[in-house]
C-alpha cells in the first residue's frame, strides 16, 4: 500500500467540530492516538480511555513536531502554529477521521459484521470459507485472525482499533475483495472502533452472561451491541436470531430491512436438526436437506445466518448448500481430535461463558453414544468477569461425569483464587478435581478416559498462548491432547 498523505480539512469531513484553533490547511501522512508513535507529520487524537487519557501527553506530542491535535478538552498553548480541533467525542471523531484518511474502503466493499456473545468468530470464518468457494475474493476481521485474500495479520483483538481497522479494509480494496467479513464486540461498539463504517449486514447471534465487568450490567451490555443495529442505513439488512429473545430488541429501532432465522420460533429462514452425531449435521432450511460437518444446535443456527446472507446477495440455493456441505469448522470451536488406537475423542472448543459452555456440553450429551463418559477441563480467565466463575464450574459438574477445573489465562490474578471463586458453584457429590496446572489437567483428563470416552478442553479454542502476569507463554490445548493422545 502506497504512503497516504491527507489535508487535515479532508480528514474533518463528517466530524462534527466544537471548536477550532486556525484552519486546517495542512497535510499529515499518518493517524497516531499513542503518543510515543506522534511525529510531525502526524495527526494526533487524543483518546480518553479507561487506563490512561491522552490528553495527558498533548505537551510531549506537540514537542515531537505534531502539529494537529484533536482534543474533548482545550489545550491551552503558547504554540501559535499548532492546528487544535475540538470534539465532544475523541473516540468517535478518530474512527471517522481514520475512515476519511484510508478513502472510506468500507464504503467499497459488502461489509457484513457479526454481533453477539457467541458465534461471531465461527460465522465469519464460515461466511469466508464460504464465499472463497464461490470464487470471490474476501477479507477476514476476527479473534482468530485477520486476512486480506490468504494474506494473514495478527489479531490482537475481537475488532481492531479505527486506524488498524480501516488500514486493513483498505487493503481488502487494493487487494480487489468483494466482501469482508468481520466480528463486531461491544467493547468496539462502546468505544467507537465501528464508527463511519458502511455495513450491508449485521448479524445477532445471541445474548448471554459475559464482560459484565466492563459493561456494568446486562441492560447497558444489550445496548451497546444494539448500536450496531440502530446505526444500519436504510438499503442494508439485519438478520436476527429470533430464537433469542432480544433477537426483536436489536431490531426495534434499525431502518435497514430485517431478517430472521430460528430453529424454533417462524422465520424467514426457519430450521430443522434433522439428525446429528459428533461428525456431522443433517439440516433442513426451509424446504432444502443438507448435510454439513459442523455439529451441535448452535451451530445450526450459525449455518442457519451463513445461509441467510448467501441468500441475501443472491447466491444460486444449489451453490450456498453445496458450500454449506463442505465448510469446517473454525479453528478451536468443536474441533476434534480423535485417538483412533483408543477410540478417545476430544474435542477442543473456545466456550469462555457460562451460555457456550452449556451449549458445548448439551450437544456432547445429545450426540454421544450412551455409555460414553464426559471429562470436562475449564477455567476461567483472569482480570475478567468474575460472576460467571461459579457458574462456569456448575454448568461444568451438571453435563460431565467428571470435571476438571484448571487455570485459563489467569492475567494479573492468582489462578488459585480464581479456582477457589469457581469452586463456590459447586455442590457437594460433584465428581471433579482441580488441577491448577493446565497442561497437567490436560494430560489428566488423557488418563482418566477410557474408548468411547469424550473429553472436552474448553475456554481457551484457538489460542496459542497462557497469558501469566502479563507474559503470553506458548500453549496449544490442541497439540498437547495429540501429544498425550500420540496422534
Amino acid at each position: 500500500m502506497q504512503t497516504r498523505r491527507s489535508n487535515v480539512s479532508d480528514l474533518l469531513h463528517g466530524v462534527a467540530v466544537l471548536k477550532q484553533s486556525i484552519p486546517s490547511q495542512f497535510d499529515v501522512n499518518n493517524i497516531v492516538f499513542d503518543s510515543r508513535k506522534a511525529n510531525k507529520d502526524s495527526l494526533f487524537v487524543a483518546i480518553k480511555g479507561r487506563q490512561t487519557d491522552g490528553h495527558q501527553y498533548l505537551a510531549q506530542v506537540i514537542e515531537k513536531g505534531t502539529k494537529v491535535i484533536v482534543v474533548e478538552d482545550w489545550l491551552k498553548t503558547d504554540a501559535a502554529d499548532i492546528i487544535q480541533i475540538q470534539v465532544k467525542n475523541s473516540a468517535k471523531a478518530l474512527a471517522i477521521i481514520s475512515g476519511n484518511f484510508f478513502d472510506n474502503p468500507s464504503a467499497k466493499l459488502k461489509l457484513i459484521g457479526v454481533t453477539g456473545t457467541n458465534g461471531k468468530s465461527t460465522i465469519v470464518s464460515l461466511l469466508k470459507q464460504m464465499f472463497d468457494g464461490l470464487g470471490f475474493k474476501t477479507g477476514l476481521l476476527s479473534t482468530i485472525r485477520n486476512v486480506v485474500v490468504d494474506e494473514e495479520f495478527v489479531s490482537t483483538h475481537t475488532t481492531p482499533n479505527p486506524v488498524e481497522l480501516n488500514m486493513l479494509l483498505a487493503k481488502m480494496v487494493d487487494a480487489g475483495c468483494d466482501y469482508a467479513f468481520m466480528e463486531v464486540s461491544s467493547h468496539a461498539i462502546d468505544q467507537e472502533r465501528t464508527a463511519g463504517l458502511d455495513f450491508d449486514i449485521a448479524i445477532f447471534t445471541n445474548i448471554s452472561h459475559d464482560h459484565l465487568n466492563y459493561h456494568g450490567d446486562m441492560k447497558t451490555y444489550i445496548a451497546t451491541k444494539k448500536r450496531l443495529f440502530d446505526n444500519l442505513k436504510k438499503s442494508a439488512f439485519a438478520i436476527v436470531n429470533m430464537d433469542d429473545k432480544r433477537g426483536s430488541v436489536m431490531v426495534q429501532n434499525t431502518k435497514a430491512k430485517i431478517i430472521t432465522y430460528a430453529l424454533q420460533t417462524m422465520a424467514d429462514y426457519k430450521g430443522k436438526i434433522l439428525e446429528q452425531d459428533l461428525i456431522g449435521t443433517m439440516l433442513k432450511i426451509n424446504s432444502s436437506e443438507v448435510h454439513s460437518r459442523i455439529v451441535g444446535r448452535f451451530n445450526a443456527e450459525n449455518l442457519l445466518a451463513v445461509y441467510a446472507c448467501g441468500d441475501l446477495f443472491d447466491i444460486e440455493e444449489f451453490e450456498l448448500l453445496t458450500q454449506i456441505s463442505v465448510l469446517k469448522p473454525a479453528e478451536g470451536r468443536f474441533e476434534h481430535v480423535y485417538d483412533k488406537q483408543k477410540g478417545i475423542t476430544a474435542l477442543v472448543d473456545y466456550a469462555h461463558t457460562p451460555d457456550a459452555l452449556k451449549k458445548v456440553l448439551e450437544t456432547i450429551v445429545e450426540t454421544k453414544h450412551k455409555a460414553a463418559k464426559i471429562i470436562t477441563v475449564v477455567g476461567c480467565g483472569g482480570d475478567r468477569d468474575r460472576t460467571k466463575r461459579p457458574k462456569m464450574a456448575s454448568i461444568g459438574a451438571n453435563f460431565s461425569d467428571q470435571l476438571i477445573l484448571t487455570s485459563d489465562n489467569p492475567r494479573t490474578e492468582n489462578p488459585a483464587s480464581i479456582l477457589e471463586e469457581m469452586e463456590a458453584g459447586l455442590e457437594d457429590g460433584d465428581n471433579v478435581l482441580v488441577i491448577e496446572d493446565r497442561k497437567q489437567a490436560i494430560k489428566t483428563a488423557c488418563r482418566l478416559a477410557k474408548s468411547g470416552d469424550i473429553i472436552l478442553v474448553a475456554g481457551k479454542g484457538h489460542e496459542k498462548y497462557q497469558e501469566i502476569n502479563g507474559v503470553k507463554i506458548p500453549f496449544d490445548d490442541k497439540e498437547i491432547l495429540k501429544e498425550e493422545l500420540k496422534i
